[in-house]
């Protein structure tokens, strides 16, 4: 009888110290995961702790400013607030002062062969063509009922950053985000329609041959706004970032 009692005790123990580890694990920095996400770093971000199997990888890669941008980049689980798109403002607000919406500000600049409406001061776009990135055809763009043929689209969607940052952040700060021309590109509408929110593990344009730009400017994005990514959207950028560790940032 003594020494079955003495089973049970160890048996507890072992359960004890089990239960133990698992809430260290969870809970405590520098153990494991934060589930109930507490401020661990200076850009108050919920640590994932740990490394994913693309960490090995990218520090075996050639020193470039992709690569080491895309290393620093911390890692965390996503916020779990409601998100809404009226958190960023109104849509393409005039936030450089220079008389025009940002979403003709892009069409001007993404654009070739471009007419102007008359009385507009040469803000809105009539017409022109796009060479869209992510689809690798050519778009003939005009104003009116086919508009929604070519999209701007937010290379790193709205919904993202708010599950990685921006939920953080004040009105004036997400309104600045939603029209950075960093993070903007004219685009086939459909495929902008098909990556909706979608970060780089869930989707990435059909054109191969952009992937390495588009993957550079996430990063420059997320880089810029001191915004994190997920383990499998990092994983999923170092699969394309390890193919052209040269591609540069843009500005």
């Amino acid at each position: 009888m003594a020494r079955k009692r003495r089973r049970i005790k160890i048996v507890d123990l072992i359960i004890a110290v089990v239960l133990l580890a698992v809430v260290l694990w969870a809970f405590v920095p520098g153990w494991g995961l934060n589930l109930f996400g507490k401020v661990r770093s200076s850009h108050d971000i919920p640590i994932l702790w740990g490394r994913g199997y693309s960490d090995n990888l990218l520090d075996d890669a050639p020193t470039t400013t992709f690569i080491d941008a895309l290393k620093a980049l911390p890692v965390a689980e996503h916020e779990q607030q409601p998100y809404s798109r009226d958190k960023f403002g109104p849509a393409w607000s005039d936030v450089d002062h220079n008389g025009c919406d940002t979403r003709n500000d892009i069409l001007a600049r993404d654009l070739t062969n471009t007419t102007v409406r008359p009385h507009t001061q040469q803000c809105v776009i009539a017409s022109g063509t796009l060479l869209d990135p992510y689809t690798g055809k050519y778009i003939h763009f005009e104003k009116g009922p086919r508009s929604p043929e070519v999209q701007i689209d937010h290379v790193v969607a709205l919904g993202n950053a708010w599950r990685t940052g921006a939920a953080q952040w004040n009105d004036q700060q997400r309104l600045e985000f939603a029209n950075d021309p960093l993070n903007l590109l004219a685009v086939d509408g459909p495929a902008n329609q098909e990556k909706e929110a979608s970060s780089a593990e869930q989707w990435l344009p059909p054109n191969k041959g952009y992937r390495c730009a588009y993957v550079a400017r996430q990063v420059a994005v997320k880089t810029k706004w001191n915004l994190w990514v997920t383990q499998a959207e990092k994983d999923a950028m170092a699969d394309i970032a390890l193919t052209c560790p040269q591609e540069p940032l843009p500005q």
